[in-house]
């Protein structure tokens, strides 16, 4: 069972303050992102042949209290996906997809809402809030329904019709906020402070990032415990790249790896505050959202500093890509993948072009590629790749349709 044993809080300027009180380091955070230490050891990692599926297979480094996990939906396991024509795509034989569209909302926000819910169920807590760009209140709203809980979630004026309509289905009380992503944020964090309400907000609730660093834990166990050479990962408020070096990390800690992989960050053209704050060695600055990845449209990031921290122990680096590219990228994974990812989902394969150009990839590397989204909740991104068809009800107008097609290859 994971016991928190000591937290460290890093602030927006860098800097990093260790705690042996974990309720001190919540207190003392002031905005800086906090990440929960655990006693590692080689028993904290599962065996292979360990019956528990999904998230709660890795309950050694979580912090679950005991007893049995009560919340319902299944959640991790997704899939690790080599796929021969986006390898050749690509140019990189040795080239896997982890697969985030496959969770109950389709995106890697599941793994953070099933972690902060059975916190809230253990702690008797009624109501759960976050704001959100729209994944993450898609997965709270879907979540909290499931788990018997009330979900408030405070969205972007802008928000996307699609993605409003699914926290609606769900039963979530929602709040348009005229004044953007940064003022629901701020007003979600009073309002649960002022209600006694639990926080899922990423970069907040330390819970977020230890349920997101399951996604690397997946990965070394399904590269038959190997640790790739690269990750390339979307980057938005920076808690998922954190949370997958810190997963990584923690492997090491236990004796299960001997190495870290180099992590490369991918920000839109039209929104890159993390990745110039690595350029320039400088605090991050605010920047203003210019992108229709929604998902990584994240003015001010409230962990910038740890993902610049993390991408530059580990050797990697930042790339920005255009929305033409991430529109490209989606074309691509659907064409050459089968995988219906939306445009921040797209994101990190639309950085492999640029990240190979910076030297961060190469091709003999063992590169995995997170898609984070699924097209299912963007579908006007997906473009049709071929156009249809019209033939009357006959056979001969079918075989002159398809012409070379009809014949087998």
């Amino acid at each position: 069972m994971g016991r928190a044993i000591a937290a460290s809080v890093v602030y927006a300027d860098g800097t990093t303050r260790r705690f042996t009180d974990v309720d001190a380091a919540m207190r003392a955070a002031d905005g800086g992102c906090v990440e929960l230490e655990y006693a590692y050891a080689p028993d904290a990692v599962p065996e292979p042949a360990d019956p528990r599926r999904g998230l709660w297979r890795y309950r050694g480094l979580l912090p679950l209290d005991p007893g049995v996990v009560r919340y319902p939906l299944p959640v991790g396991d997704t899939p690790l996906l080599g796929l021969p024509a986006l390898r050749a795509a690509a140019g990189i034989a040795s080239l896997w997809l982890k697969d985030e569209t496959r969770g109950p909302t389709g995106s890697n926000k599941d793994r953070a809402t099933a972690l902060v819910l059975q916190d809230a169920l253990n702690r008797g807590i009624a109501t759960v809030s976050c704001a959100s760009t729209g994944n993450v209140a898609v997965s709270l709203a879907v979540g909290a329904a499931a788990a018997g809980k009330r979900a408030v979630v405070f969205v972007p004026a802008g928000v996307a019709e699609a993605k409003l309509g699914f926290m609606l289905a769900a039963g979530a009380t929602v709040l348009k906020v005229r004044g953007g992503y940064r003022e629901a944020f701020r007003l979600s964090e009073w309002a649960a402070a002022a209600f006694g309400w639990c926080s899922r907000n990423t970069g907040v609730n330390p819970y977020a990032a230890e349920a997101k660093k399951t996604v690397a834990l997946e990965i070394w166990e399904q590269l038959g415990r190997a640790v790739p050479d690269v990750v390339v990962v979307p980057v938005g408020d920076g808690v998922t790249l954190s949370a997958m070096a810190k997963g990584f990390r923690e492997l090491v800690a236990c004796g299960a790896a001997t190495r870290m992989p180099r992590l490369v960050g991918v920000q839109a053209e039209g929104c890159q505050p993390v990745k110039r704050a690595w350029e320039t060695r400088l605090p991050v600055t605010a920047a203003r959202a210019s992108t229709f990845a929604d998902g990584i449209a994240v003015e001010a990031p409230v962990c910038a500093a740890t993902a610049v921290r993390d991408v530059r122990r580990s050797g990697g680096g930042f790339v920005a890509v255009s929305d033409a590219e991430i529109t490209d990228a989606v074309r691509t994974l659907a064409t050459r993948g089968g995988v219906l990812a939306e445009p921040a989902g797209a994101a990190a394969f639309a950085g492999l072009r640029p990240a190979r150009v910076a030297g961060l990839v190469r091709s003999s590397d063992r590169v995995v590629v997170l898609v984070t989204g699924s097209g299912l909740k963007a579908p006007r991104y997906l473009a049709p790749a071929r156009p249809v068809i019209d033939v009357p009800d006959d056979r001969e107008a079918v075989r002159r349709a398809l012409g070379d097609e009809a014949v087998a290859r």
